[in-house]
């Protein structure tokens, strides 16, 4: 994996929506600003990219111009990183008008940059991947950056902060001590207000398998991985993923440690079981080091979900480690791509063997 390098104060990083249009409706206007000052914060200026804030239908309408937004960003050498502005459903749409430009090909090759989002996002991290660049399965604008409380979740801020380091120890991931409830309301009166918060009484769960094993990191939101080997939200999706070769073969998935995460839809017992089959019949489960599953929203089917992951993998001696700080719960960590990692249950830490990020 070509590696991006670390942002450093003053960095402008480029605002994209890859997916969902929210961002440029009026219902959103405050969180705009939020997401501006916490950026500031950081030491680095957000840059909208043009066609970021056009509103759900006319982003909808035109993932041309989504994809523009991605293609001026890598473009512009003054655009540092790129920060995703949420998920959505439908970013495969872009990657005709991307894998098929080779300016831009040759940009994301040459000069990496800082990408960050999850969901939907999943298909653009996958695209990177098979260009070889390595991103970040972390923080959005609208749902980390914008969070309505007084601050960013300080276990999110944290994992933000990555971005902005260049060490020479890779860091080490914990489970958060706390964990909190989405939000109902998003609107400007909520401004201010915190988050519904839990004591974390868990941590990470071993539900089998060895207590260490270890891996590069690959995958991301199991709806959106589904999507793409089956067509179920749109009849083209699979065809288009599988024209640009955007699911790793199987060979890629050798030796990796599958990352894998439920979104806010909040799939039923049946759902994920029909998910998983489909990564299974691909044969990943046979070949991989280990799998790391996300918190699920809100704790919904927090204990049936576990027994659906034993049952599906079905191969007693693949480690599985449960409730991990990723994905659509809050708060999350940062999971990068391609990133050699260590799990060990016995400290219930997880460990990046090597730096993140290029050195300047």
């Amino acid at each position: 994996m070509n590696k991006p390098y670390p942002l450093v104060a003053g960095d402008k990083v480029a605002i994209v929506s890859l997916s969902s249009g929210i961002l440029g409706e009026a219902f959103c206007k405050h969180q705009i600003e939020l997401g501006k000052k916490r950026l500031k914060e950081f030491g680095l200026e957000g840059v909208f990219m043009p066609n970021a804030l056009r509103g759900i239908e006319y982003l909808k309408s035109h993932p041309e111009a989504r994809a523009e937004d991605l293609k001026t960003a890598f473009l512009d050498d003054a655009i540092k990183g790129i920060i995703c502005v949420i998920g959505g459903d439908d970013t495969y749409r872009l990657l005709p008008y991307l894998m098929e430009d080779q300016l831009f090909i040759k940009k994301v090759k040459e000069s990496p940059k800082l990408f960050t989002g999850y969901s939907d996002t999943t298909i653009n991290h996958l695209m990177f991947y098979k260009l070889g660049m390595g991103t970040f399965y972390g923080p959005n604008f609208l749902c980390d950056l914008a969070e309505l409380g007084e601050q960013m979740l300080p276990y999110t801020k944290t994992a933000f902060e990555l971005y902005l380091k260049e060490t020479d120890e890779p860091p080490i991931i914990q489970s958060s001590v706390l964990w909190y409830e989405e939000r109902t309301d998003f609107s400007v009166e909520e401004v201010g207000k915190e988050r519904v918060s839990h004591l974390e009484t868990r941590g990470y769960e071993l539900l089998q398998g060895s207590e260490k094993f270890q891996g590069r990191l690959l995958g991301g939101c199991i709806e959106s991985l589904y999507d793409m080997l089956s067509s179920n939200r749109y009849e083209d999706e699979k065809v288009v993923c599988e024209q640009y070769g955007i699911f790793p073969s199987l060979e890629e998935w050798q030796g990796k440690i599958l990352f894998l995460e439920t979104s806010e839809e909040k799939p039923s017992l049946e759902e994920l079981e029909k998910e998983l089959m489909a990564l299974k019949e691909k044969g990943i489960f046979e070949v991989i080091n280990g799998i790391l599953v996300g918190k699920p929203q809100d704790e919904t089917y927090y204990e049936e979900y576990k027994s659906v992951y034993c049952k599906v993998v079905d191969k007693a001696d693949l480690p599985i480690v449960y409730n991990v700080n990723f994905g659509h719960a809050q708060p999350k960590c940062i999971i990068p791509y391609g990133i050699e990692t260590e799990v060990n249950m016995q400290n219930k830490t997880i460990r990046f063997k090597e730096p993140l990020f290029s050195r300047k």
